[in-house]
């Protein structure tokens, strides 16, 4: 298989990077300056595309490469892949699903904890000394609040069944109610922001899902309530979440997730109910083995002629 060319849109895992290397024709794509003419050099020896969430395979891409036979995302999320293209050319696509659910969902809590208990804020509060001149002042519990989950999938469950043992009533929206489930089902995300204090994102970027979280939901959810986002960037409209922050019509927000990455908005930057992640939801060494050998898994799958591990197309 070495002499199989793959592409690797940007840099993302020094251990994905090696193995590929090892087994493939690695061609890292973030390294050309002129990237049409990269392109044109490689076009017939490159099978495979390897992406993630910052950069997949779009159609201008995919019609660039006459030999591309399969694109394997380092990702759960399929926003940055033109699927619409990928089967009309009978090209494969794989995922990295479940072996990322914990460390997501881990970190889903760890947010909720972070903006309600004001953790980033008390660590600071130490670091700068300020503790000599009294308390910190009081924080909101967390245990026993109503958690509103937009999208029951594999990490909407897995958010659920942690905030249970917070004993949190649960509540969701998703395409269509899921009857196994003891959750309280709303057919819209409105109604569900009114009817929770912690509402948290975890369902695919799609066209219809890109700003799920507008203006009207956010005042739905108010004053007092905390929004959590560890799906897209866009999955929120992301002026009027700053804006109802900065307006205290928002009580708060935990972002691991932003509209522009690597950019940030600079006006979320001195809030103290606000707690910012760098896109860190699947950033544990452990788990990024597992999705990097997911990864390497499908590529030679599909090389050798095997079902593909977690196949998308």
């Amino acid at each position: 298989m070495k002499s199989i060319g793959v592409l690797m849109t940007c840099h993302m895992d020094s251990y994905l990077e090696q193995e590929l290397e090892k087994r493939f024709n690695l061609l890292r794509f973030w390294t050309a300056t002129e990237k049409s003419t990269f392109l044109a050099t490689h076009k017939n020896s490159i099978r495979a595309v390897v992406g993630n969430a910052f950069g997949g395979a779009d159609a201008e891409l995919i019609e660039s490469l006459p030999k591309l036979e399969i694109v394997a995302s380092f990702s759960v999320g399929l926003d940055k892949i033109d699927l619409a293209k990928c089967k009309e050319k009978g090209i494969r696509v794989t995922n990295t699903p479940d072996v990322l659910t914990d460390d997501v969902a881990d970190l889903s809590i760890g947010l909720m904890l972070a903006v309600l208990r004001k953790l980033c804020e008390s660590d600071r509060y130490v670091r700068s000394d300020k503790w000599k001149k009294g308390d910190y002042t009081l924080t909101t519990k967390f245990t026993g609040k109503t958690v509103g989950i937009i999208g029951l999938g594999r990490i909407g469950m897995a958010v659920a069944k942690r905030a249970e043992a917070f004993s949190c009533p649960i509540h969701y929206y998703s395409r269509t109610e899921k009857p196994e489930t003891k959750y309280k089902y709303y057919p819209s995300v409105v109604e569900l922001a009114a009817n929770c204090d912690i509402l948290v994102v975890a369902c695919s970027l799609t066209e219809e899902t890109r700003h799920i979280i507008d203006r009207e939901v956010i005042d739905a959810l108010g004053r007092k309530g905390v929004l959590i986002n560890v799906g897209r960037g866009r999955h929120v409209d992301e002026p009027e979440l700053v804006s109802a922050l900065v307006e205290c019509r928002l009580g708060g927000a935990g972002l691991d997730v932003f509209e522009h990455e690597p950019e940030v908005p600079e006006e979320l930057f001195g809030l103290d109910n606000v707690v910012l992640l760098p896109h860190v939801g699947t950033g544990t060494v452990e788990t990024r083995q597992a999705m990097a050998d997911l990864v390497i898994g499908n590529l030679e799958a599909h090389f050798q002629k095997k079902p593909l591990l977690t196949p998308v197309v």
